[in-house]
């Protein structure tokens, strides 16, 4: 009778051990299948990207799915689709390459702009970003409980699909969709263990993924494109091109001097395109000055030749 307690207890204490040690798996586990990236850190981009920043807008993140779109489902409301465009928004500023405009809440600021008596200044986008979430689901998939317990684990998969326009164009130069699953196991055995309540913050995880997996592809179709900008004045010998700083344009940058391209319209697209100016020169920073909109660098011509008609260049990137 004494052996068999002490097999029995020998057993009990062995199940216990195996439930501890199930427990901690689970939470590694967790870890480990999250497909979603850690979240990101923030630190002074700047001085990782010394290029120039494009200026991008992100006209609308929409909900395209039918999750929680009850009777009384507000589509200007949608927590899910502010939650995306936020997530996009965080994601290109931290990346340190683009300049954001607002265009969702542009009139919260204009209502701001009234009240401080600020006459508003129209700022146009390099690119327009129009994205919508396209799918949206969770489940829950587990092991068939028993005396000795089970598992549970819950997964949430989303995807979302982002066009990028070339304004000046109207062109969509990149459509893709991205997905991503994040997914929480928990393991209970003789009543020891985690308990999987549904987790929340597996949606924000999903939705981040499927983002994050095509930022790379934003940045890159965003920087494929040279750079320009124009001279906006040429008297006494000072030459004086649009943008600043905030572009990243820094003192000792040399810019190529083009004649600006003819437009001709492509019969079989109907679409304009501006052919490719001549390179006649080039240009070299030598004072950043403004701030805010009124932004402006002063250069010097070191190679070429240039007229008093300025409207007949533009100021290009060397790529």
């Amino acid at each position: 009778m004494k052996v068999v307690k002490n097999l029995m207890g020998l057993t009990l204490c062995s199940l216990l051990m195996f439930a501890s040690c199930e427990t901690s798996s689970a939470v590694n586990k967790e870890e480990a299948t999250d497909n979603t990236p850690p979240v990101d850190v923030v630190v002074d981009r700047d001085s990782a990207y010394s290029g120039i920043k494009r200026t991008v807008a992100i006209a609308r993140f929409s909900n395209e799915t039918n999750y929680a779109k009850g009777a009384f489902y507000d589509r200007e409301n949608d927590p899910m689709q502010k939650q995306a465009m936020d997530i996009l928004n965080t994601k290109l500023q931290n990346s340190g390459k683009f300049i954001l405009l607002e265009r969702n809440d542009l009139n919260l600021i204009e209502k701001e702009q009234v009240y401080s008596g600020i006459s508003p200044e129209t700022v146009g986008a390099e690119f327009l970003i129009i994205g919508s979430i396209t799918k949206y689901g969770r489940k829950t998939e587990g092991v068939t409980a028993s005396i000795f317990g089970g598992s549970k684990t819950q997964i949430v998969e989303a995807s979302v699909s982002i066009r990028l326009v070339d304004v000046a164009t109207g062109q969509v130069i990149y459509a893709d969709e991205g997905a991503a699953e994040a997914e929480m196991k928990a393991t209970n055995v003789l009543g020891f263990g985690t308990v999987a309540d549904y987790d929340s913050t597996l949606a924000d995880k999903a939705i981040e993924g499927a983002i994050e997996s095509l930022i790379s592809n934003i940045e890159k179709n965003c920087t494929d494109k040279a750079w320009k900008t124009y001279i906006i004045s040429n008297e006494d010998d000072v030459i004086i091109i649009a943008g600043g700083e905030s572009q990243g344009i820094r003192k000792g940058d040399v810019f190529n001097l083009m004649t600006v391209g003819k437009k001709v319209k492509n019969p079989q697209t109907g679409l304009y395109i501006t052919l490719d100016g001549e390179k006649i020169g080039k240009l070299q920073v030598e004072k950043v000055m403004g701030s805010g909109q009124n932004e402006y660098s002063i250069v010097k011509l070191v190679a070429g030749e240039i007229d008093s008609d300025i409207s007949n260049y533009e100021v290009q990137e060397i790529r």
